[in-house]
Formats: C-alpha cells, structure tokens, sequence
C-alpha cells in the first residue's frame, strides 16, 4: 500500500511538474465571481420559468445551455448533438376524497397534503384502495450484511405497509448498528419504496420525522402536488406499490396512540434488532385520480476531446432541472432553484472554460453533463449511465455538485460521501493550496451521498466526488455557516424563495470550489491515472 502511495504521488508530481507549460495557473485563475454571477442570474431568472421538465422551461434551459457548450468550444456530446432524450412519464397525482382509516377505536380522516402526501406512480387514470389492511414494519429494510430484516415473520403481500424514515443507526448513534449517525442507502426513502415492492406491497407511507427526512414534512407534502416523474416502462410501472407516500407527525403520533403506542418510543424500540413488526389492526381507504402523459425530457452534455485517449473521460454534473411553476408562496410561484442548481451550473461552465484555457488539449476527454429529472429520482443521470456516451469502464470519474451556498470564502471543503475513494486524496492536496482542510459531511444523517447526481455513476462503479465549502466561514466561523445553511434548507430549499440575490451574493468562495474541481480534474485528464474506491467502501467491487 505505502509503495502504492508512493507512486501515486510520484505520477502527480511528475503531471504537476508540466502545468505552469500548459498554461494551468492562467486558466486556474480565469475562473472568477463576475462569470459566476451570469450564468447564475439568466438560469435563476423568471424567463427560465422554474427549469421543470416537459414545460416550456425545459425547451429555452436546455437551449440556454446547449448555446453556452458551444459558446466556449465543447463538442456534442451525443452523435453530434448537445441532447440525449430521456423517456419519462409524467404523473399528476389527485385525490378527491380524504384518506380513510379505520382503527381498533375509531375512524381517521386525513387530508392530502396536510397530514398525508400521497402519490401513484402508476400509468393509470385511477387507483382505488379499498380497505387495504395495514402493517407496522419497522424501518422497512431487508439488510442481510447487517443481519436485518423489519420483514421477517410478517406477510406483507397485497398489503399496505407504515415505516419509520431513515434507518436504526441514527436514533441509537451507535456506530456499529448500520453506519451510526450516517445514513445507508437503506434510509433512503426510494430504497423503502423500493423494498415495499419487492415484498409485494399494494402501498407503502412513511412516518416523516425531520431529523431522519433531513428536511420537514414541506418538502413531500410540496411534491405530492407537483408533477412526479418516473422512467417509461413496458408494465406501467404496475411493479410499484400502487400508491407510496408520507404521513406527516403529528397524524402518525394521532394513529399510533390510538393503536396504543407512543411513536417515538416504538422508533427507539425498532431500533432493536430483536423488534417484531405487527398488524396494525386497521385498514386504509383512499382514490387517487392520476393524469398523465409519455413524453421525453433532455439531457445535456458537451465534450473536449482529448488527444492522446479521447475514449476515456471525466464527467463533470450538475443538473439542470427544477420545480417550474407551482403553489404561491408569498406571492412568488416561480421556482426558480438559483442554488438548487443554478450554482453548480455556473461552476462546470467556469470549469469548462478553463480547461479551454489551457496552452494545449489534454490527453483524455472533459464532459460537462447538465442531466434532467435529479429531483424526480436521478432519473437523468441513470438514464446516462444506462445509455453513456463513453465506455462505463473507460469513465475516469464523476465530479458532481448541488446546493453550493455563494456566502462567501470557507476554510473547510466538506466532503460528502468521505471516505469512499482515493478522488478525496486528490481534492485534499488540491485544498492545501487554498489553506484549506478536508472535512466530512457532518449531517451525514440526511442521506445526501444518496440525493444527487453522482449517486448514479457510483452504482456503475465509477468513483464520484460530491465536495465544496460548506461548514467554516472563513470571515464568520463554524456557528454562522451552520445558520446559513440550516436558513437555506428551512426556508428556500425546494421552495418558491430559492431565488439570485445579487446585492448580498458573494461568489468568491463558489471560484475557490470550482478552482479546486478545476485542478483535480486537470490531473486527472493530463495523467495515467484511475482512481481507485476505498476499502470498505460498497462500490469497491462493482466494476470487477
């Protein structure tokens, strides 16, 4: 390992050797606020109509961006185009009716949004669920390298099943149940839904808890009303639960003590790996009116060739899409997403334009990839990595972002996902230079690793980094970043407020970032090198 180390560091020196020839501090350095600025303000602005795919706001941001790879000299990506369609459908999911439940000691009407959101990801005009019994299983997480299964004894099938949010090692912060504090896959609400599935569930609601959701009941109850989309299949999705959703708090804590239970001691008693799942004694009855439609959303992707192995790349992302149009808040119904993503965007621009700087084309290829549909599931980048435009195995890396914060200069560059592959190493000495220091992600607990687009090219195999200034203010400290962040999250993520606020914007610490992106793919691309996954981590092995 240390003769590995070794040479590692050897073939960076060496490729570092040659940057000042290759114009590397020039372009470096040409990344800068006022550019940032731009992109950020044309692709936050009203025009763009919230970015949502299948609206016109699809149709002028993937041109807006196709007309800017071109602008600064990137190829198409796709067979001579900047556009790779995606096969999606489009669900609107209505009901008419409360939801019904039937209890031992009485009936619950619930109203969707406000306690319950409820969707169908079925290609149908109509679900009716009539009395379908109901069944408490735990986390919902079949995880045999954990010796876990919240299924074991229960029958499940035709049934619908409630789950807790997140997984046991978040409420025990015991490092060894699960990864502790730090969410796994199996937390993750598209793995319960998922799981639901297979176990043969005809629904499945989760008990939404902020701390475990890392975000509040908004966020789901906000999603329910707006268009979902879901990938096109030949079954119609008939091999999903036929309706899936979140039941807020306080309308779970109203159910479960009429149950005879106190939700938040039987969360703490679920967490035992002994805990036994149960019949509910109770039945669910709701409509769900659906209108939908087939159509394709976009991906966009431009290339920089390189010379010596233009068949192998890095792949910068960042995706393009967001809410569009949707319920007022405070008199604003564009959402317009200007951190969730319009930041990013303009990073991998700056990012593209500066290897354009170089005094010379490097050896391997750079992508800048704009996918649609993150926020309906990652279904724009799995479509990708399904459908790639270069070689899976001949893919170097995937350097993604999402939500970078313009407040300014940090000390720290939080890394979420830490650990999981030798592109930290990289990113750590490349934060040396700006007097910086690695830092993990310290609300792993969110499941961010999960939410963004670099989880997709992972599945594949290929290392991805998800990294910026985060959590240390350079000018306000720890405390102040923290609040800066947790204002974002409470009152502009995912919300009609997520707008371009020039006059209090400060974009230089989003350059430092894109600087750093910048360097570590420059040596990436002008060297022989592949990064490997650590041990330990779960996609060590996937390629092989």
């Amino acid at each position: 390992m240390k003769n590995l180390v070794t040479v590692l560091a050897i073939v960076l020196a060496l490729a570092w050797s040659c940057s000042s020839e290759n114009g590397f501090e020039k372009a470096y350095n040409s990344i800068n606020s006022n550019d940032l600025a731009t992109y950020v303000s044309a692709l936050a602005s009203d025009e763009f109509m919230g970015r949502a795919p299948f609206t016109k706001g699809e149709e002028i941001t993937i041109n807006y961006l196709a007309d800017q790879l071109k602008a600064i000299g990137y190829e198409p990506a796709f067979n001579g185009s900047y556009f790779q369609e995606v096969p999606l459908v489009e669900i609107v999911s209505k009901m008419d009716k409360p939801v019904v439940i039937k209890a031992q000691k009485g009936r619950f009407t619930f109203s969707s949004p406000e306690n319950i959101a409820i969707t169908s990801p079925w290609v149908t005009d109509k679900i009716v669920i009539s009395e379908s019994e109901m069944v408490f299983a735990g986390f919902g997480i079949t995880a045999p390298e954990y010796s876990w299964n919240d299924f074991d004894g229960l029958d499940v099938e035709g049934k619908t099943i409630v789950v807790l949010v997140n997984d046991p090692g978040l409420y025990t912060e015991n490092g060894d149940l699960f990864k502790g504090r730090e969410m796994t896959y199996y937390g993750r609400w598209t793995y319960k839904f998922e799981e639901a599935a297979r176990r043969g569930a005809k629904g499945i609601l989760i008990v939404h808890e902020t701390e475990g959701a890392g975000y509040s009941y908004d966020i789901p109850r906000n999603s329910c009303m707006t268009p979902n989309l879901f990938m096109q299949t030949e079954n119609g999705n008939s091999d999903k639960c036929m309706f899936s959703g979140w039941i807020e708090a306080e309308a779970a804590k109203s159910l479960f003590s009429n149950l005879g239970y106190d939700i938040d001691k039987l969360r703490m008693e679920a967490c035992d790996p002994g805990f036994t799942g149960f019949d509910m004694e109770s039945a669910i009855t709701l409509t769900i009116n659906n209108n939908y439609k087939l159509n394709t959303s976009t991906n966009v992707a431009g290339v920089l060739r390189g010379t010596a192995r233009p068949d192998e790349v890095v792949i910068y992302s960042g995706h393009w899409d967001h809410f569009g149009i949707g319920e007022k808040q405070d008199g604003d119904s564009i959402y317009n997403g200007a951190v969730d993503n319009g930041t990013t965007m303009a990073m991998i621009f700056e990012i593209g334009e500066a290897f354009k700087q170089l005094s010379s084309v490097p050896d391997r290829s750079v992508m800048l990839f704009f996918p649609t549909a993150e926020e309906q599931g990652l279904l724009g980048s799995k479509y990708y990595t399904e459908n790639p435009a270069f070689d899976i195995n001949k893919t170097i890396a995937n350097i993604n972002n999402d939500l970078v914060l313009p407040i300014g200069r940090m000390r720290d560059v939080m890394i979420t996902g830490y650990g999981q592959s030798e592109l930290d190493d990289l990113i750590g000495e490349a934060a040396l230079k700006q007097d910086r220091y690695l830092f993990p992600d310290p609300n792993a607990h969110t499941g961010m690793y999960f939410r963004s687009d670099h989880f997709s090219f992972a599945l594949k195999g290929i290392p991805s980094l998800y990294a910026r200034g985060n959590c240390d203010s350079r000018e306000f400290g720890k405390e102040w970043a923290a609040e800066m962040e947790a204002d974002y999250i409470a009152n502009k993520y995912h919300k009609a407020a997520d707008n371009y606020y020039p006059e209090i914007w400060d974009f230089s610490g989003i350059v430092e970032d894109a600087q750093l992106a910048f360097e570590i793919g420059y040596k990436l691309v002008t060297s022989d090198i592949y990064p490997k996954w650590k041990e330990g981590s779960e996609f060590k092995n996937i390629k092989k």
